[in-house]
């Protein structure tokens, strides 16, 4: 592709993205680079790396601020995973997502004639899984940190206890946050003393939030799994038809997992294990789409568009009907994810017309939602980390449980309420899926480090539901394949296809006119879609760290020394 091609994509990705302007998009360094979709959450995690600190001492420390700063979707009350590259030992994957409820059943959001009601699994008490960030964030500092916790916490306790001003990016997302006002506890910390909406001015306070950081620095993970605040979600949850119970908080557990892996041009791919299908996902369109000349191609031409869309669509199907927990099925993840598979992958698509979804069977897609937050650091001593974590909704089920300041996930909603039931993204899933006491939901959070030559090279992850798979595969293969700076790979328009529902959703300036006429041609069907995902990235080129917050998160910075 030429310059000035590039040039306009990227302006036009800028220029359509201009609502972002107050976001702080590039920074660069030697020495550590941090980059959130909160700017006090950056700088938080700067300066525990500049006090000594390593990248998880770093990562914990920006997952605590984020859950004060960033209350859509940084929390205490969801959970997610993160990947570390650490020196010497190589890669860590944790998983701390959120389990379902031990009183959980798989019909438990269907009505008397057996349909779905998707409001009870999305707001209230009925929707919330056992919470398992807090367990996360500690498991990884206590094998991994080396900062006293009370560092690490320290700052977000601050943060919560004398508040921070509100500005318009943080008031666009609590808007959105409709159903807080019906929960008292939210309700008191998220509105006005008379009950009107907070404004852009507004000091944000969180005193239960910062008793409650305090009892952590404290005492550790006890203090969120045993004791006040599960007997509290406990009560509350009673009283509003939930089924958790301060037990689900005793039983529950990290996990460490082996992350998935995939080579693809020279590059070490690593990324999330299931009940993650991130990882896997990603890695099956790479292997798909090494067999083609993606940089001879060129940037969203109909033809790379054409392959790049019957990748995911592939990818998208096998995940929706392959992939669940692996604690309750199995997950045919060498399958998936083996050239072989891949070479059979390509022998199906036809250069000159889609496939259309339904001709590849009848199954189910994802119920997962879109407000979940991604951070990366690296560290001057070659560690990288990767996390992304998640209320599921928009400020999750929008329930606070009085005196512990913690707003609760919706997580229950990515579960399979019925097997080939549609979800609020029009995806359907089956029965791998399935709702289970202890179960994980499946997810497409894609925490991702990319390694050249045994270095970390790229460092990845985005928000956005099943779209979080496309913002981070896009991300790399505009870096390797299409050789765009990181800046220009993150604000380069973006396409998405999950298999269902059938259709191409297309960014503001994704694809020119005759592209989109060429594809449509093919059988593709193609929807224009507002700007999504955000890409928190960093790269590393001859020891330059470039961290670069996506123009499309106003509220985030990259932070680098």
């Amino acid at each position: 592709m030429s310059d000035a091609r590039m040039r306009s994509i990227v302006a036009l990705g800028f220029s359509l993205l201009a609502f972002a302007a107050a976001a702080e998009p590039v920074a660069s360094g030697r020495r550590g680079m941090v980059v959130s979709e909160h700017h006090l959450a950056s700088d938080i995690g700067l300066d525990i790396l500049k006090a000594g600190g390593n990248a998880i001492d770093a990562a914990a420390a920006v997952g605590y601020a984020l859950a004060v700063a960033y209350p859509c979707c940084g929390n205490l009350g969801g959970g997610g995973f993160l990947l570390a590259h650490l020196p010497g030992q190589g890669e860590r994957f944790l998983d701390f997502r959120e389990t379902a409820p031990m009183a959980a059943t798989a019909d438990m959001f269907l009505d008397a004639k057996g349909a779905v009601d998707p409001q009870a699994s999305r707001i209230g008490y009925r929707a919330v899984a056992v919470p398992g960030t807090v367990m996360g964030l500690e498991t990884a500092h206590a094998k991994y940190g080396r900062l006293p916790r009370e560092k690490i916490i320290a700052p977000a306790i601050a943060l919560a206890e004398r508040g921070f001003v509100l500005d318009e990016a943080d008031i666009r997302l609590i808007r959105a946050a409709t159903r807080l006002k019906d929960s008292p506890a939210a309700a008191k910390i998220f509105s006005r003393a008379d009950g009107s909406p907070l404004q852009a001015g507004d000091r944000l306070i969180q005193s239960d939030l910062a008793r409650l950081l305090r009892e952590i620095a404290a005492q550790g993970p006890r203090a969120f799994y045993e004791g006040r605040v599960p007997q509290a979600i406990e009560r509350a949850a009673q009283a509003e038809k939930g089924v958790i119970a301060a037990q689900d908080f005793a039983l529950y557990d990290v996990m460490e997992r082996s992350p998935i892996h995939c080579a693809y041009r020279g590059y070490d791919v690593y990324s999330s294990a299931p009940p993650s299908s991130g990882g896997v996902a990603l890695c099956e369109i790479l292997t798909i789409l090494e067999g083609y000349d993606l940089a001879a191609l060129g940037f969203h031409t109909p033809q790379s568009s054409h392959l790049l869309i019957e990748a995911e669509r592939r990818a998208f199907f096998d995940r929706n009907n392959s992939l669940g927990d692996p604690d309750f099925v199995s997950n045919p993840v060498a399958r998936l994810t083996a050239r072989s598979y891949a070479e059979a992958q390509r022998a199906k698509i036809a250069a000159d017309h889609a496939t259309r979804s339904t001709d590849l069977a009848q199954g189910a897609a994802p119920r997962e939602r879109l407000q979940t937050t991604h951070y990366s650091i690296v560290d001057g001593e070659g560690g990288a980390v990767s996390v992304t974590y998640t209320l599921n909704g928009y400020f999750g089920a929008q329930v606070m449980a009085p005196e512990t300041g913690v707003l609760l996930n919706d997580e229950m909603d990515d579960f399979s309420a019925a097997p080939g039931a549609a979800n609020g993204f029009g995806l359907v899933q089956g029965s791998a899926n399935a709702i289970a006491p202890g179960k994980r939901p499946l997810s497409s959070m894609s925490p991702t480090i990319v390694m050249k030559d045994g270095k970390v090279a790229l460092v990845l992850g985005s928000p956005n539901g099943p779209r979080i798979i496309s913002v981070t595969l896009q991300t790399a293969l505009n870096v390797i394949d299409h050789h765009m700076s990181l800046a220009q790979a993150v604000a380069a328009p973006r396409l998405h296809h999950q298999w269902l529902p059938d259709v191409v959703l297309a960014e503001p300036g994704a694809l020119s006119e005759e592209t989109r006429r060429r594809l449509e041609a093919m059988g593709h069907k193609i929807e224009d879609h507002a700007p999504f995902g955000a890409s928190e990235a960093i790269e590393i080129r001859d020891g330059e760290m470039i961290g670069v917050n996506d123009p499309r998160s106003a509220a985030g910075s990259a932070r680098g020394y």
